[in-house]
């Protein structure tokens, strides 16, 4: 992504540029033939188009790039941008539509929970919906430490990822919300999954307000 990123600086995120390998390689810094392959490479991948008029090439970032590029943007931006302080939200427990016991009982993605979040999660999720006063700082979540989920397949079907952010609960319960690529609610709307049945652990029912804590930092 580093060679789409330095075409994104040249303009050809934007259109077609007229770019000839050795001006790129100069800006990567690196032999002619290197900038030739790694183009090559990138237009077999759908990363960028070129086309040709006469001696000029120009070339254009297709949405597959702008797509790898913003992904990287979104992994790299808590890395630069560090929040100071945990980030504090306040949500109503509410019903939801019953499908986290199905995704959590996917070893596809258990093994990963296990791995990665270090517990094994109760077969279901608490759906929460923020409270108007903390849909602003929900803004502020992606800035936030996470743990990124990898989609899988079987025979069946294809499943995307997610990002899990380590979280609190009322200051006393670990736990994970989990944030799906391709996410079923809308932004007002956060999943969490820990290691037990939080409606129980926590006594709550629909209506019922419950405190998120998000750390600044990833904690050992």
């Amino acid at each position: 992504m580093l060679t789409v990123y330095a075409l994104a600086e040249m303009g050809a995120a934007k259109g077609p540029v007229p770019l000839s390998t050795g001006v790129i390689a100069k800006r990567l810094g690196v032999s002619q033939q290197t900038a030739s392959r790694r183009l090559i490479e990138l237009q077999k991948g759908g990363f960028i188009e070129r086309s040709s008029n006469g001696k000029t090439v120009r070339i254009k970032i297709t949405k597959e790039g702008l797509s790898g590029l913003t992904e990287m943007y979104r992994v790299l931006k808590p890395v630069f941008e560090s929040p100071e302080r945990d980030l504090v939200l306040n949500a109503a427990v509410f019903t939801g539509l019953s499908e986290g016991s199905y995704y959590m009982s996917l070893e596809g993605y258990r093994t990963q929970f296990r791995s990665k979040l270090g517990f094994d999660p109760f077969p279901g999720t608490l759906n929460l919906r923020l409270t108007k006063e903390s849909m602003a700082e929900r803004l502020e979540l992606e800035k936030y430490p996470f743990v990124g989920i990898d989609g899988f397949a079987d025979k069946d079907r294809t499943y995307g990822g997610a990002r899990c952010y380590p979280v609190l609960i009322e200051e006393k319960i670990h736990a994970a919300i989990v944030m799906p690529i391709r996410a079923h609610y809308g932004e007002d709307v956060i999943e969490i999954i820990a290691a037990n049945n939080l409606r129980r652990q926590l006594r709550v029912k629909d209506g019922d307000v419950v405190k998120v804590q998000v750390p600044s930092r990833q904690r050992s």
